[in-house]
């Protein structure tokens, strides 16, 4: 047995018994900020250029982002490069403000306040470690050694801010990370963080951002929010204080993580579109807005046009969107499996039938609409799909809509193909399975000439006539009866080539295409000594429709005792 595992030591949670986060609930969006410009930048293998920064950061805007952090301009020419062409290009919207990152040290706090030179809006966001394992290992001191620091980067912004602004109209706010927050004991945390309010000059009517990141993420989603509320708890200047999140993806829980440290009382969010960030990755911005878009609360983000933000973002950072990622991905909203795609059908036909204003389908958490994805993928055939997928292909991609009765006949039919080709079959190749199976069925009996007309025949009774030719293995037949009907007229035309012992089953219609041009198509269902076969017939008469159907029904049911 492998016992590596007992070199990990277990995280221990805060003791937080009469926490509240639990009951509530998410009712409005937290404020965004996107970090994909400088978090999500730093973990590409090839970090962006200049042009697709410039790309992203409009896209970004375009999205609804207010608060978009843009770099580390003191760490790297290229960093400054595109904070500088944001300012010098005037490509900055009115209501965003871009948002800078600094070490707590003096010189890169002095270079990034010479970068944001004419910039109108900005938050200069200041961080230090505080954790255990930090101050032990890489820092070597004590806790009020990392106050210290973050206290005299505080002080140092303060002053510069105070000369930038007597002499310009920028207008700079706060933001102060203990980095490693969740790896810091709670009352250090709120210690540190009440020390740079105080040093900020932060008020209810000034709020400075605290910043409370879960760096790595060290334990399940719950703890995080144990943490956020004990801060928001015990912080003195929590009026004074706009609490936000930058939670990481270390364990796969970044998602719950976000959600329940908003339900604990933080009110902003940084993280990245997809997820994008150092190691396993940042909390997915996209995925969160969703989530309350799902839950009918207004994201404040607008991702209509999903597929042109995923080609954005895969363009610019050479990383591909994964075919399962929530909402985004090209796979989310696509069924194979039979049950699922019967659901899905059942659930579009019940919303079309009931007009009902809340969006109901199973299988579909949100209308694909409503992020620019289009229905025709929603339902993709491989032999793991059902008779009700097929079927919803036909209907959807082709105008088909076939009888229920009909659907484990053709189900069967496109599984059987599946199954030989041993992988999914587009919708084309379905149509071809419906159109050499139903269309193109002329043997052995292939109706050659028809003509059907009416006759008086007494007391206000019509009859109808039909008359036609029929090619049976190469030797053709005139044929004629009547009835009370074109298919009752038919088939006793048929009962004088020896075919009467076929019983009429069933029968529906519908038109397939809109306007002088429609076209209608009958399926018709016959019964042969015990067995069910369908037929279809496609005309603009719906009566010839009918009658081809007939045809198509015998020919298939002849085929079948054959084989």
């Amino acid at each position: 047995m492998n016992l590596g595992y007992k070199k990990y030591k277990p995280f221990q949670p805060i003791t937080l018994p009469d926490r509240t986060w639990p009951d509530k609930t998410i009712t409005k969006a937290p404020v965004w900020c996107s970090v994909d410009l400088r978090d999500g930048n730093q973990a590409l293998v090839n970090p962006m250029n200049l042009e697709q920064k410039l790309e992203f950061f409009q896209m970004l805007c375009d999205i609804g982002f207010k608060e978009i952090e843009v770099g580390f301009p003191s760490a790297s020419e290229t960093e400054y490069e595109i904070l500088r062409a944001l300012i010098d290009q005037d490509l900055i919207p009115e209501d965003v403000t871009i948002q800078v990152l600094v070490q707590a040290r003096e010189h890169l706090i002095r270079k990034t306040f010479e970068a944001i030179d004419g910039a109108k809006n900005v938050i200069v966001h200041f961080y230090n470690s505080t954790s255990t394992l930090q101050r032990r290992v890489v820092f070597n001191t004590d806790m009020q050694g990392v106050i210290n620091i973050a206290v005299e980067g505080a002080k140092l912004i303060r002053q510069l801010t105070e000369e930038i602004t007597k002499n310009s109209d920028t207008n700079i706010r706060y933001e102060y990370s203990p980095e490693s927050f969740s790896g810091t004991e709670m009352e250090n945390a709120v210690l540190i963080c009440d020390k740079v309010l105080e040093e900020l000059g932060a008020t209810p009517d000034n709020k400075v951002i605290i910043n409370l990141p879960n760096t790595v993420e060290m334990s399940t989603p719950n703890t995080y929010a144990d943490q956020i509320e004990y801060c928001c708890r015990n912080m003195k200047h929590r009026d004074s204080a706009i609490i936000s999140l930058h939670p990481h993806n270390d364990r796969g829980t970044a998602t719950a993580a976000t959600e329940l440290g908003v339900m604990a009382g933080a009110e902003r969010v940084e993280g990245t579109l997809f997820g994008n960030g150092e190691r396993t990755g940042n909390s997915d911005i996209m995925n969160l807005a969703m989530n309350l878009y799902s839950q009918g609360v207004d994201p404040e983000l607008d991702f209509s046009s999903m597929n042109h933000i995923r080609d954005v973002c895969e363009r610019c950072t050479q990383l591909k969107v994964h075919p399962r990622h929530p909402y985004a991905g090209a796979l989310v909203f696509t069924a194979f499996s039979g049950s699922h795609q019967d659901a899905i059908n059942k659930g579009v036909n019940m919303m079309q039938k009931e007009n009902n204003p809340y969006w109901e389908v199973p299988y579909l958490p949100i209308d694909p609409a409503d992020l620019g994805r289009q229905y025709e993928p929603i339902i993709r055939i491989n032999s793991q799909s059902g008779k009700g997928g097929a079927a919803f292909v036909m209907h959807q991609n082709f105008g088909y809509i076939l009888p229920k009765a009909m659907h484990p006949e053709f189900g069967a039919l496109v599984k059987k193909a599946c199954d030989e080709k041993s992988r999914e079959i587009s919708p084309d190749e379905v149509f071809d399975i419906f159109n050499n199976n139903y269309l193109e069925v002329t043997q052995p009996y292939n109706l050659l000439t028809y003509k059907i007309f009416e006759e008086d025949g007494g007391s206000g009774q019509v009859i109808v006539d039909f008359e036609g030719t029929i090619r049976y293995h190469g030797e053709t037949k005139a044929i004629s009866g009547k009835g009370n009907g074109p298919i009752d007229a038919f088939f006793h035309a048929l009962h004088a080539i020896g075919l009467e012992d076929y019983e009429f089953v069933s029968y529906s219609e519908h038109a397939i295409s809109a306007g002088a041009n429609s076209k209608a198509v009958s399926y018709i269902q016959l019964k042969h000594g015990g067995r069910m076969c369908f037929g279809v017939g496609v005309d603009s008469n719906i009566s010839i429709a009918s009658i081809k159907g007939i045809i198509c029904a015998i020919n298939r049911q002849l085929k079948a005792q054959e084989e």
